[in-house]
């Protein structure tokens, strides 16, 4: 089954949120490759290579990257893998890059904290020139412009019980001689002993004893056209470090501020148990940001990056029994409803309440001068915590709570900590930045607001299950990856959504005002079995231009890790 929706639709004509010239495009599916793996990761991050037209295709599942011909996109063909225990025995691959005939993949040690490494193969014969040591957890990687460097980014997650946590890193390999290439590292270590300049200037330290360079954690990278510059998204810390390649050097980390869901356009849905679509303002609740993808393209000289706001809190040691019962030491837990933070009992008792927040106070209760208009007051957060009001949504408990001169929270009479803001993960957005961090444009609520209209039945599902309604409560579709690509004249964005597995694609030709240029599904909500439910959880995203594609129209390839499949669509205007 294939929904699309392009401009010349009267509803879309008719609203008021997209007034400016559209710029239609519709994605026509050619083929699609299933590895038969469902939810295993089997198909995740997509690259091309346009010399011998073929894909490679990181399949977590299997430790490999899968290669497919696409001579012809109508059927694509497997052709082999690479293999990332041939380099690294019991690896996992996380990212996948192209550039000039050249394959470099990141490869993830069996030990997410010791050392990664980053392999370098031909496309055109697939076979393994060389392979060099990064930093831990290599979780995505790019060639430079130029071509000459590889730029890494170590996320350096800890260990499920937080025990140990490694530093985030950058990592600039340099392949003008691949059969020897060089490693750079750029580090946080210079911002140790500045954590309460970041935490003031809107960055997320906030890992239990860890340092600025263990907490700060790279996720995504893109580079500026001239090589010279990366900016490096850092998705739990809602931050962007700025990476000086020629001095290997993190120049900046820049706060990415949040997101104001009580400012009408800002909306959202923020529960999955009230039977309804209710995208509305919700005063006092704001959004972090917190980018995975991010990409960049030039307009009349300046740089300006596209990041799509997904959203991720820590949750380690959520799976171990002695930390729900009350052994801090066992992980750092995060997210919590807001009708579990707010409890009319507090925090005695209560199940599943991570240690760390227990040990701060004996309940929390919220700012009736900011909540009042859901029946906060002094005493009670009222029908605030109701499933109908903000209830069920997920939010940080590490922030918005009042604190005094010293730091330290501020208690109320009661023992309690007050709230005058939620923090809820992610943007349920994408947005458009310059090159300092400083925003240009969000969508705001425009993704839950074309969702409702174009698939009202299925409004906010899951991937693996359909169920109306379902992803409400926590991030919303969850738009995780995107491609940037020009068309004729003009840039377009093309932003995956996780969860209700579709592609949102913008013309973003004016960073200032970019316009709905249109949304496609191939995903059968009706499946009754994975297996015939189409492409499901879209990962990675990359476009072909034209001039590099098989059919000599531009492409753009979706890798799928829920249903294990990667699409490849045709895009007309």
């Amino acid at each position: 089954m294939k929904r699309w929706l392009a401009l010349g639709s009267t509803a879309l004509i008719m609203n008021p949120l997209f007034a400016a010239e559209p710029a239609p495009l519709v994605l026509n599916l050619l083929g699609r490759y299933s590895t038969g793996v469902f939810e295993k990761s089997a198909a995740e991050i997509p690259a091309f290579d346009p010399a011998s037209k073929r894909a490679f295709v990181v399949n977590a599942q299997k430790g490999v990257v899968d290669v497919l011909d696409l001579r012809d996109p109508n059927q694509p063909v497997a052709l082999g893998e690479l293999s990332a225990t041939a380099v690294l025995p019991q690896a996992v691959v996380n990212s996948v890059a192209v550039k000039n005939g050249i394959v470099a993949i990141a490869i993830e040690a069996p030990v997410k904290t010791n050392p990664g490494k980053v392999a370098f193969y031909r496309a055109a014969d697939l076979s393994l020139i060389s392979h060099v040591g990064v930093g831990a957890q290599p979780d995505m990687l790019t060639f430079s412009p130029d071509g000459k460097s590889v730029v890494v980014a170590n996320e350096g997650e800890p260990s499920v019980d937080y025990q140990i946590d490694p530093e985030g890193s950058v990592s600039i390999i340099n392949i003008q001689n691949l059969k020897k290439p060089a490693v750079r590292t750029a580090d946080f270590r210079a911002f140790n002993g500045r954590e309460k300049q970041l935490r003031d200037a809107g960055v997320r330290i906030y890992g239990p004893y860890a340092s600025a360079a263990q907490d700060l954690e790279p996720e995504y990278i893109t580079i500026s056209a001239d090589s010279k510059t990366a900016w490096v998204t850092l998705q739990e810390n809602n931050a962007l470090a700025k990476v000086d390649l020629k001095q290997a050097k993190v120049s900046d980390v820049l706060p990415l501020g949040f997101k104001d869901h009580g400012v009408e356009g800002n909306g959202l849905d923020v529960s999955d148990k009230d039977k309804k679509i209710n995208i509305r303002s919700w005063a006092g609740v704001k959004g972090m940001y917190q980018p995975d993808s991010i990409a960049s393209y030039s307009v009349a000289g300046n740089t300006y990056l596209v990041l799509a706001n997904e959203g991720d809190a820590r949750a380690w040691g959520e799976d171990d029994k002695a930390y729900w019962a009350g052994d801090a030491a066992k992980g750092f837990v995060e997210e919590i409803r807001v009708k579990h933070l707010l409890h009319k009992d507090g925090f005695a008792g209560q199940k599943e309440l991570p240690p760390q927040l227990a040990k701060l106070a004996k309940g929390a209760v919220l700012n009736p001068a900011v909540f009042a208009y859901c029946g906060a007051s002094v005493q009670s957060a009222g029908d605030c915590i109701d499933d109908e009001q903000l209830g069920r949504l997920t939010v940080s408990w590490t922030q918005g709570y009042q604190v005094g001169d010293d730091g330290l929270p501020k208690l109320n009479a009661e023992g309690k900590l007050v709230y005058d803001q939620l923090f809820a993960q992610g943007g349920r957005s994408f947005s458009i930045r310059d090159a300092n961090g400083k925003l240009v444009w969000d969508s705001g609520d425009q993704f839950e607001q074309q969702l409702a209209k174009i698939e009202p039945k299925f409004f906010n599902t899951n991937h693996g299950k359909t169920a109306f309604d379902d992803r409400s409560d926590n991030k919303g579709p969850e738009p995780e990856g995107l491609a940037v690509g020009q068309i004729g004249e003009r840039t377009y964005a093309f932003i995956g959504l996780e969860r209700i597995s579709g592609v949102m694609m913008y013309d973003i030709s004016n960073p200032a005002a970019p316009t709905f240029a249109g949304y496609t599904s191939t995903r059968n909500f009706e499946a009754k079995e994975l297996a015939a439910a189409g492409d499901l959880g879209p990962e990675g995203l990359a476009f072909v231009a034209e001039k590099d594609s098989p059919t000599g129209e531009p492409l753009l390839i979706v890798g799928n890790e829920v249903s294990g499949t990667t699409a490849i669509f045709s895009i007309i205007q």
